[in-house]
């Protein structure tokens, strides 16, 4: 209810409207980040190619979004977040239109590539804008509700697409995702940025005299928090991917059970995600918030990497550590922001949130190196690892200089 009622609040200063175009941007990032997913086996059998040849497009896809993110947020900060994240939204939706029109694989392997440069500008421009035009007392909700609704984004990609493939096929699925994002582009085109200029500009002298640029962002702070990042999406990474079939091989426990698990992990961190942006709203206290759920997430996945828990507590389990993985993000972004000097959002939240993407590539690495070789219950206790580094990165941040 509280959670209710500060939404509301946001209505009047016209926050909430806000809150809502980032949010809907945030929205079709994740969406579009899952887009071949679940229509892998059609574009392969359309195309007649192997799954190495179609994961190429996946491949291009991440490549560029890691190596252009950070100078995308240079952009951000230069020219304001509201035209970069419009153009990323009409980049990554041309991108996917042509794919879905033109019969060639190597156009769509290419279009790929566009769509990642497309999706460099998301999260450097999402978290500019909300910094800049989101009061601060509002704005642990705001990340939470932008977060969650990416979270969301994510969850409905695969139905929807299924649904639209049955119907039109895979490039009918295409083209549908791909009017998504040209709707959200023009709803973001409408929106009254007059405020925002004024601020990013004020912000952007600021800038100027605080902030060098790249010795900013290789400065102790912002790098502890890459590595936080990089640790948490290797974290989840591993859950996400990898739990249903170590809970298998450890314990023979049925698919079911374990993709029960593995859902009740990921309902509960949505939840999360909304609990965690009224607890941060409530403390300074960001890095405690984000140590104790570390912690909690961590000793879950311990505990079940220890012992058999049976179905019911096996739920249960995944859900807390779920729950408590998710109640992080909030703190995890003002811990971030609380180490910004102005006019660096988009540099700064392009680097960190980086580490999003080479924890998505490290994760199969290690994690599939480790089933490879017979260690189920090590994936477990290596996640667990990964949240004691995670704490430390927080416990040994020092205090920012800026």
């Amino acid at each position: 209810m509280a959670q209710a009622s500060e939404i509301v609040g946001l209505g009047r200063t016209g926050d909430a409207r806000v809150i809502g175009v980032i949010s809907a941007a945030h929205f079709v990032a994740h969406y579009y980040t899952l887009l071949l997913a679940p229509l892998f086996v059609f574009v392969r059998a359309d195309y007649a190619v192997s799954y190495t040849e179609l994961g190429l497009a996946l491949t291009a896809f991440n490549v560029v979004s890691a190596t252009l993110q950070t100078p995308a947020g240079f952009l951000v900060d230069r020219l304001g977040p509201r035209l970069p994240l419009i153009g990323g939204l009409l980049l990554g939706a041309s991108a996917f239109a042509v794919a879905g029109l033109v019969h060639s694989f190597s156009v769509f392997v290419a279009m790929f590539a566009v769509a990642g440069l497309g999706n460099t500008v998301y999260h450097p421009a999402d978290y500019a804008l909300l910094s800049h035009r989101i009061a601060p007392n509002r704005l642990s909700h705001a990340f939470s509700i932008h977060t969650f609704a990416g979270m969301f984004g994510s969850a409905v990609a695969p139905p929807t697409l299924l649904l639209m493939q049955s119907h039109w096929g895979w490039r009918g699925a295409f083209i549908g995702a791909a009017i998504l994002g040209f709707m959200v582009a023009g709803v973001l085109a409408l929106h009254s940025d007059d405020g925002a200029r004024l601020e990013t500009n004020k912000a952007k002298r600021e800038h100027d005299d605080k902030s060098a640029g790249w010795q900013l962002l290789l400065s102790p702070p912002i790098m502890l928090n890459l590595i936080f990042f990089l640790l948490l999406a290797t974290v989840n990474s591993g859950v996400y991917n990898y739990s249903v079939a170590a809970l298998n091989a450890l314990y023979g426990t049925p698919a079911a059970v374990a993709n029960a698990g593995l859902t009740a992990f990921l309902l509960l961190s949505s939840f999360g995600v909304l609990a965690g942006g009224f607890i941060a709203s409530r403390t300074t206290r960001h890095s405690l918030v984000a140590i104790w759920g570390v912690i909690i997430t961590g000793s879950a996945l311990i505990l079940i990497a220890n012992v058999d828990l049976g179905a019911i507590l096996l739920v249960v389990a995944m859900a807390v550590g779920g729950f408590f993985s998710g109640a992080i993000m909030p703190s995890r972004d003002m811990i971030v922001r609380e180490v910004t000097p102005p006019g660096s959002f988009g540099k700064v939240f392009g680097f960190v949130t980086t580490g999003f993407n080479i924890g998505g590539v490290v994760s199969p690495l290690i994690f599939g190196a480790i089933m490879d070789h017979g260690n189920p219950r090590l994936v477990f206790l290596v996640i667990g690892a990964f949240c004691l580094m995670a704490i430390v990165t927080v416990v040994t941040r020092p205090r920012p200089r800026i």
